[in-house]
């Protein structure tokens, strides 16, 4: 059976430290290895929460694409956290890959049983759906722990919003402009206007070896450089 590889990462801490790209990837070709499965596609959600649906993913609609297509039997995750941090979403995800013929896998073992409704065994959707619901109070209770961290660090008059956003440093708990980033943006700024898309700017300035702040330029990193830098 070919399978598409599934892979997101919310955050690009995450990307480097726990369930990173590189990870999930060797996961799911192992367990295609055993199951005597074929990875057909590796493709990556990079710096994408679990809560977001289709609209703001790239990789997810593509392996839709392809299931429907008929190029795919289904998809593989890590874990079923990969494809969704919101029970609802997960439901729905599920739901229209079967109803595309499709199915899908994960690598845990703790999980793989749980996937598949049948009616005669009810309680299987229920562990599944009662995970989910774990997942999705996990995601809930590091967004209160962020949110508290940061007014508490700017009660003390520190920067406390996270990662600066591109084109600034934190300098003494203030946000100054980094000139080589600004010109970046600016480079950026000029090709949107002339109606580049997001994946056209991110392959120009890979194609011309501008540093991302981690790794390679995705549509994404784009789309968040240009909303950070309205916001600021």
């Amino acid at each position: 059976m070919n399978v598409i590889a599934y892979l997101r990462v919310s955050t690009d801490k995450q990307a480097e430290e726990g369930l990173g790209l590189d990870v999930q990837e060797a996961a799911c070709r192992a367990w295609a290895k055993d199951a005597g499965h074929k990875i057909a596609a590796v493709l990556r959600d990079e710096g994408v929460p679990g809560s977001n649906g289709l609209d703001t993913r790239e990789a997810l609609p593509q392996a839709l694409g392809m299931i429907k297509a008929g190029q795919a039997a289904g998809l593989v995750v890590a874990r079923l956290d990969r494809l969704a941090r919101d029970l609802v979403l997960q439901e729905t995800l599920l739901a229209e890959v079967r109803r595309m013929g499709g199915e899908v896998f994960t690598t845990s073992a703790g999980e793989a049983s749980y996937l598949a409704d049948d009616p005669d065994d009810p309680s299987r959707k229920l562990i599944r759906q009662i995970l989910g619901a774990v997942n999705e109070y996990e995601r809930n209770m590091i967004a209160l722990r962020l949110r508290s961290g940061r007014a508490a660090k700017a009660a003390r008059n520190g920067y406390a919003y996270g990662a600066p956003p591109f084109g600034y440093r934190a300098e003494g708990g203030e946000l100054v402009p980094d000139p080589d980033e600004q010109a970046v943006l600016a480079r950026i700024r000029r090709l949107r206007d002339g109606g580049a898309s997001l994946r056209v700017i991110a392959d120009a300035l890979n194609a011309g070896a501008v540093p991302a702040r981690r790794g390679r330029w995705h549509s994404q990193t784009v789309a968040r450089a240009l909303e950070r830098r309205r916001d600021g």
